[in-house]
């Protein structure tokens, strides 16, 4: 039973900061008032002022950890004495989590030297313990602190820790100052740290001078965690989504260069391919010669004008929009919220809505954006469009008559009618916590975060993300079997790592294999797997100076 609720609340929009006194009273609060989200979505706050120096606790220590990343060395609090602390309490799956990086970048940037953000990794799926797997998010979220892999989740536990993400305060004596749950918490984080370096500074107890850390290196390869690919055969065009190069790569299906949209510095910015910036860009559609792409972390949607070699702002504000779930409208006046993979159907753009746990849709012609299905709560229920939820839906495929997703955060596959009305269905999986790698029927399948779909001849190949594979899924028996994959404890180099988009040209599968930043082959004749072999694509000169 809280496993359940946990799983309710993790990513229930909140922002509370409680004096340590009050923490207990605080938890016992939040199970029983409906984790303080109110009913339009947007987040309480609720501040229970400033605990006095003299009342504030000591923080337990971090030690506990599986390993240590981004760090030359494991961290201890007395090393940090004299310096504002801020754990960051995520895991690498969790939409709310990323939304959350950006906030700590700023803030990291606002106080340098001052204050120490240290990521807690406690994960929710069994990939998410690898430390290798970490690793290679800090590299696709280019995330510049500490990280602490809390496989065990000793320090989740010792900190009493409820839901992702947990941000926790430490002053600089090394006392629990208070702590904030939930994304859009930059303010609160802000005027505390704000009001602690005044009050040490004073006393003149504060540190300022800069900490060097162990950074891992960025790759350095033409692309960089590639989050999704679209097939062309028709025009012989392949577009790859190069996410973390925040730009989209258009080739040959033979793997040689046509052009590249975007400057490879991130940003949201219109303008020819060569002035144009993106920031994460996930999904794409194709229509006519107008490529859609879910510009994920500016919280938009863009159209590449393939002719003219233009990109056009043609959904969203540039902001997150945390709240209007069931609120839509003029396009270029609503807010999105990490938009994640498109489909375009019978004139108009599917949309997978990570960020609200939804499925929307954009009408070129009135360009408008509405919800279509799902009530915004983060789970698996079936149901009427407007009734049923979603949990981080990231990737969509189609048959001609029903729009398949894949639901990532609850290791799912639904059916979903392009209509008005009808119901949403699941194909296979079971719910938040229920995951794994086994094969079988309905709610028996176990994926593990699936981010891609694809169809082919009656059938759904799914990039099953964290288990690394290609699973088959007949959606009339709703059967699941591996289609590629290494098996479980292969040492060797892995066939995938971590693949999140899957696009059909006659026989050929083109796998977005994201942890290796490349693009793979599969011959659907013979399974044979190669790599694309890119020409005349490489790194952007941004970050070739970087490293």
């Amino acid at each position: 039973m809280m496993r359940f609720l946990v799983a309710r609340l993790m990513n229930w929009t909140r922002a509370v900061i409680v004096s340590p006194v009050g923490l207990a009273l605080f938890f016992v609060l939040l199970f029983f008032t409906g984790c303080g989200r109110q009913a339009d979505g947007t987040a309480q706050v609720a501040l229970a002022g400033d605990p006095p120096a003299k009342k504030r606790m000591p923080a337990p220590e971090l030690s506990g950890g599986l390993e240590w990343l981004n760090a030359a060395k494991p961290l201890s609090l007395p090393d940090l004495k004299g310096r504002v602390v801020l754990l960051d309490f995520w895991t690498l799956c969790c939409i709310n989590c990323i939304h959350v990086m950006p906030d700590l970048a700023k803030l990291e940037a606002k106080y340098p030297g001052v204050l120490v953000v240290i990521g807690v990794h406690t994960p929710k799926f069994d990939n998410e313990k690898d430390s290798a797997s970490i690793s290679k998010a800090i590299g696709r979220y280019q995330l510049k602190h500490p990280i602490v892999n809390d496989a065990d989740m000793k320090i989740w536990r010792r900190y009493g820790v409820r839901s992702w993400p947990t941000l926790v305060l430490i002053d600089p004596d090394g006392n629990v100052y208070g702590r904030v749950s939930g994304e859009g918490v930059f303010e609160v984080l802000d005027e505390h740290i704000g009001k602690m370096v005044k009050e040490y500074r004073a006393k003149k107890d504060l540190k300022e001078d800069p900490l060097n850390y162990a950074l891992i290196q960025q790759p350095t390869g033409p692309l960089s965690f590639p989050g999704k690919v679209l097939a062309d055969a028709a025009r012989d065009r392949l577009f790859i989504a190069d996410s973390t190069h925040h730009r989209i790569v258009i080739t040959t299906l033979a793997g040689k260069k046509i052009a590249v949209a975007g400057t490879g510095v991130e940003g949201l910015k219109d303008g020819t391919f060569a002035e144009a910036r993106f920031s994460d860009p996930q999904g794409m559609a194709l229509v006519g010669e107008i490529l859609y792409v879910a510009d994920r972390k500016n919280h938009a949607l863009r159209a590449l004008n393939l002719k003219d070699r233009t990109v056009t702002l043609i959904a969203g504000t540039g902001e997150q929009q945390r709240t209007g779930r069931d609120v839509g409208g003029a396009a270029l006046k609503t807010g999105l919220n990490s938009p994640w993979d498109l489909l375009y159907h019978d004139h108009k753009l599917f949309i997978a809505m990570a960020g609200h746990h939804q499925i929307w849709t954009y009408d070129p012609a009135k360009q408008t954006v509405f919800p279509h299905a799902g009530n915004g709560m983060e789970d698996l229920v079936d149901g009427a469009l407007a009734t049923a939820s979603f949990a981080q839906p990231s990737g969509l495929a189609t048959d001609g008559t029903t729009l398949y997703v894949a639901d990532s955060e609850v290791s799912a596959i639904r059916a979903v009618p392009f209509g008005d009305t009808g119901r949403v269905k699941t194909i296979v999986g079971e719910g938040l916590f229920e995951f794994g790698d086994v094969e079988g029927t309905a709610s028996k399948v176990r994926l593990q975060h699936a981010l891609g779909v694809a169809y082919r001849d009656g059938k759904l190949y799914v990039a099953d993300t964290y288990n690394s594979k290609i699973k088959l899924i007949d959606p009339v028996t709703r059967t699941c079997t591996t289609f590629l994959g290494d098996p479980a404890g292969w040492l060797k180099a892995k066939m995938f790592n971590e693949p999140g988009g899957l696009s059909f040209a006659d026989d050929k599968l083109f796998v977005a294999d994201t942890n290796n930043h490349r693009i793979r082959v599969v011959d659907m004749k013979t399974k044979k797997v190669s790599d694309l072999e890119l020409e005349g694509v490489s790194a952007p000169a941004t970050m070739a100076k970087k490293n």
